[in-house]
């Protein structure tokens, strides 16, 4: 039986998000302050950042109901500030996957190539859907990095 444009694009979504869910287990309190450089962001805020987006682009972009905070996106941006343990990092980026994911498997086929409009301009969604995945794994890869080679 062939599958649904859904079903094909909830497949690319879990095996995209693979490229940091396959170590983030790894991660230790001590290993969130971490940076490549002493001007880069650390582990931590990179992790957080992916939720986050995540997060508002199931809100925004999908149209998911949901209450998001924030602190790596807008004025924050860059900012040395507290991103909670290892824990509460792994936490936020389950919740993130799971809501974008849901957001993913509710579109019926007509609306992937239905229009949205972000920050980043207009586009049909299944071409906004692509900005999301490459996010996720573009960070996915600095924070691994960051966790291989960083140092506090």
């Amino acid at each position: 039986m062939a599958q649904s444009t859904t079903e094909r694009y909830s497949a690319l979504f879990d095996q995209g998000r693979t490229r940091l869910t396959e170590w983030l287990d790894d991660v230790a309190d001590e290993d969130l302050p971490h940076r490549l450089h002493p001007d880069a962001n650390t582990l931590g805020w990179m992790l957080r950042h992916i939720g986050e987006v995540e997060l508002l682009f199931a809100k925004n972009v999908f149209g998911r109901d949901l209450t998001v905070k924030a602190t790596t996106i807008g004025p924050n941006a860059g900012k040395r500030q507290e991103v909670g343990s290892a824990e509460e990092v792994r936490a936020l980026l389950d919740r993130s996957g799971r809501e974008l994911r849901a957001a993913i498997a509710a579109q019926d086929e007509a609306d992937w190539t239905r229009e949205v409009t972000a920050d980043f301009g207009t586009l049909p969604l299944q071409e906004a859907l692509a900005r999301i995945l490459t996010h996720t794994a573009y960070h996915a890869g600095q924070a691994h990095l960051t966790l291989k080679y960083g140092d506090a």
